[in-house]
């Protein structure tokens, strides 16, 4: 028999199950009336490992108190305890003198029922120094990715990664097998992680580890969600552990004390604790009660749960929520799904709790209220609420005052109360959705910088100008104005970056934002005519400027944004150009738009026609032939003006761009940097590419009335036409596709799409690129909607064509096959 010591790690607040641990160290917090823990130490016993210590940091007297040294549950516990953050690591090497073995370190607020001696003799027979247990999960971003290669050593870690760098579906269940020497790297008292700091560094020195792969039950309790079904899944018997209680029919435990009325509906699955009370009402399916509670005549109580000593009165209705200890709800009240209320908090009669709402430990709320936003802090619950690049949603369904409100403080809690300077288009939907979201800073003692009917390059240029932290602007869709689209920026002007996205959405999520007094509270600054600045600037970068005035350039300007057109026109015409536009009124579709642009200058004679976009960033250009330039040639376009127009060594560009431009660089002596596809790396890349205050290649791609100014004086200086530009781009063959797919098959097929093909035809950057010396194809999973991009390009049109298909075909069939 094979034995080892035990390190629980119960030092977690549990800050995304609040309000559930305001007054719980998240190991305590119940799963079917036992404290999560518990099922842990029990599991460790199962298999023979009963020398265990247990880390502790967070309330640390509550998990001492319940479990003493062990006894009840035949195993002997010491406790360590951090007087600061050490990490996950350093929490262990903080218990120096007892790994002086082989020891499991498994987390206190998780529950598994893992098969450990099957784990310790394949740690044993793979003779590693570090086994981690892995687990498949559909959809691994909310978790750290392991990729092992087919003897299941450890090749690569990817933490709580994006859809596009999803190689595998493997995660790190955080319950590792490790020899103690490894610990070494690091000295008692030093605050490291295992799976950033530690575990790296192993794979750097090539020390064996490996992961083994469980099929046994495993859940993260990390969120509310996964709080309650992991107890669901506990009452379907989806887990081996023990329920206590008498087992009175199949699916219904009932424990001992209990008074359960004649006419009592309990619908199975259904757990209730010891001493609580059940008149004539209705409990289940999924419910899960505690000790010593009451449930009066004609209530309803269905996928819920109710921890101790709580009651609910008559004719309430308690759907899908969590009620906390002693908390009393009274008669006629409506609590809706996913809605948490803390600790000793009372509802009075006729109360509704909309879905979603957190309500905070002792509060008291008055007959007939209607609970729509969290009790104390007044925000929206969110998990994920960044697409690409922005939030987006429809006003008032999505797009809340309350919840811009929250995105206001959440922004000014991160930048620790910084200057932001906030735009929007001045539409109905936007003033209401900026005047909260300036409220929400100043709550949270920010100090807000106002520029009317703006657009994004221009608040971009603010924030820099300003030396703000940051910037927001506000944005409705031309063709549907109640879609409201919101850019967060940084104190560079590119877009936040996706670990600044997720802070964000955890402090949504809490609700937990920086408050300030009144007295420290201050006023918005508006700046009227910032506009004109933004021109100056942009022209005071042209260099042949009165080359320009003398040439007479003409343009063509097209865009469904008024603001758009008008900022465009005084631009060019202060550089000296004429510019004709037309009303993009009745024109709904792309093609329209690009149609009549094309008709502007060929009939006008213009040097070129550009249709720029909404937010002002992309440009799809008309040539003086009437040829179209579109987006993705308009990339390649601009790398090749900012390399005419700067000496530079190294150019930027997307990971899912053709490779052509390789090919264009090397005329000009210049490195080609490919960076991920999301905006905020892709703009960050070229700022930090430059230490000049104008970087051409960031103006060409995110600002497009700077971007013409940069074009024309180009074409002014070289005696250029915009076909002349356009013909030096080499033809490419370059596909692009979207396939649907549900979320919890991305891991799965990129994982199938690896393990196919050979290693050295695969780059592992972004997705999953495929290649042979004729072309290559990129899948993609993308990061706000069920689908693949597939991206794929050729050494001809037929060559691309048949990569496309390939692959699509190769895509549909792995889908196909799962859901067969």
């Amino acid at each position: 028999m094979i034995t080892i010591k035990g390190i629980i790690m119960a030092g977690g607040k549990g800050t995304r199950l609040r309000p559930l641990t305001c007054s719980l160290p998240k190991p305590m917090v119940p799963i079917i009336n036992k404290p999560v823990m518990e099922y842990t130490v029990k599991l460790l016993k199962n298999h023979n490992i009963t020398d265990v210590a247990v880390t502790t940091a967070y309330l640390p007297e509550l998990i001492t108190e319940y479990f003493k040294g062990g006894e009840e549950w035949g195993v002997h516990l010491s406790y360590y305890m951090e007087d600061h953050p050490l990490g996950t690591g350093g929490s262990v090497r903080n218990a120096e003198e007892y790994i002086d073995e082989t020891f499991i370190v498994i987390s206190g607020d998780a529950l598994t029922d893992l098969n450990i001696t099957d784990a310790i003799e394949y740690h044993r027979r793979k003779r590693a120094k570090v086994t981690l247990v892995l687990k498949r999960e559909p959809e691994p971003i909310e978790y750290g990715v392991v990729i092992t290669n087919h003897e299941g050593r450890i090749t690569r870690f990817l933490e709580k990664p994006s859809w596009g760098e999803v190689f595998s579906n493997t995660v790190n269940t955080g319950i590792y097998i490790i020899e103690p020497e490894v610990m070494n790297y690091y000295s008692k008292g030093d605050n490291f992680d295992f799976s950033k700091d530690l575990f790296p560094k192993l794979l750097k020195d090539h020390i064996p580890m490996y992961g083994y792969i469980t099929e046994d039950y495993w859940c993260d309790i990390g969120d509310l969600k996964s709080y309650k079904e992991t107890q669901f899944d506990i009452l379907e018997g989806k887990v081996k552990v023990e329920i206590e209680g008498n087992k009175i029919t199949d699916g219904v435990w009932i424990g001992e004390g209990t008074r359960v009325h004649e006419d009592a509906e309990i619908i199975p699955p259904a757990y209730i604790g010891r001493d609580s009370s059940i008149a004539p009402c209705k409990i289940g399916p999924y419910a899960v009660i505690s000790d010593n509670c009451i449930i009066e005549r004609a209530a309803s109580f269905k996928k819920a749960i109710m921890w101790k000593d709580s009651k609910i009165a008559e004719e309430t209705h308690f759907s899908g929520g969590v009620a906390c200890n002693k908390v009393d709800i009274k008669s006629k009240v409506n609590f809706l799904e996913n809605a948490v209320i803390g600790e000793g908090s009372m509802l009075s009669e006729g109360v509704m709790v909309k879905p979603d709402i957190k309500i905070w430990p002792h509060k008291k709320v008055e007959a007939k209220t209607v609970i729509n936003q969290n009790l104390i802090w007044g925000t929206k619950a969110s998990k994920t609420v960044f697409g690409y690049r922005d939030i987006s949603g429809y006003l008032n369904l999505d797009i809340t005052p309350e919840f811009a409100v929250g995105m206001g403080s959440a922004f000014a809690t991160i930048l620790k109360g910084g200057t932001i300077v906030v735009s929007d288009d001045q539409t109905n939907g936007s003033f209401i959705v900026r005047s909260s979201i300036i409220t929400g800073i100043h709550a949270s003692g920010g100090q807000a910088i106002y520029l009317p009917n703006s657009i994004i390059p221009m608040n971009r240029f603010a924030v820099k100008y300003h030396q703000a932290d940051g910037g927001i602007h506000i944005r409705t869709d031309y063709l549907d104005k109640n879609k409201i689209y919101i850019d967060f920026i940084d104190k560079n002007g590119a877009n936040i970056s996706r670990s600044k996205e997720r802070e964000m959405e955890n402090l949504l999520n809490r609700g937990d934002f920086s408050r300030c007094n009144a007295d420290r509270m201050r006023q918005t600054v508006t700046i009227e005519n910032f506009s004109s600045l933004y021109i100056k600037k942009g022209i005071d970068f042209i260099e042949n400027q009165d080359k320009i005035k003398h040439s007479q350039i003409k343009v063509a300007v097209a865009s469904n944004s008024a603001t758009q057109i008008r900022l465009t026109k005084e631009y060019l015409h202060q550089l000296g150009c004429r510019v004709e536009d037309y009303s993009s009124k009745g024109l709904n579709s792309m093609e329209e738009h690009i149609e009549n642009l094309k008709n502007q200058v060929l009939e006008k004679k213009a040097n070129f026609g550009a249709l720029i976009s909404e937010n002002g960033e992309d440009i799809i250009i008309v040539d003086d032939h009437g040829n179209l330039i579109d987006l993705d040639k308009y990339l390649l376009l601009a790398a090749l003006i900012a390399m005419k127009k700067e000496s530079k060594d190294a150019i930027v560009l997307p990971y899912t761009a053709p490779n052509i431009l390789e090919r264009m660089a090397e005329n000009y002596k210049v490195e080609v940097k490919r960076t991920k596809s999301n905006p905020s790396s892709i703009m960050n890349e070229m700022l930090s590419l430059t230490d000049e205050s104008f970087p051409i290649q960031y103006v060409l791609n995110y600002n497009a009335v700077w971007a013409m100014g940069i074009i024309i004086d180009l074409i002014v200086a070289k005696d250029l036409k915009i076909s002349d530009l356009a013909e030096e781009i080499p033809n490419y063959y370059y596909l692009k596709e979207e396939i649907p797919c549900d979320w919890k098959d991305k891991g799965r097929v990129i994982k199938e799409l690896i393990a196919e093909n050979r290693e050295e035809d695969l780059e592992l950057f972004e997705g999953v690129k495929i290649k042979d010396d004729k072309g290559w194809a990129l899948i993609l999973p993308d990061h706000e909607k069920p689908i693949f991009k597939l991206y794929t390009e050729g050494f001809s049109e037929e060559y691309a064509q048949e990569l496309s298909g390939f692959f699509s075909k190769k895509i549909k069939d792995l889908l196909g096959n799962q859901r067969q």
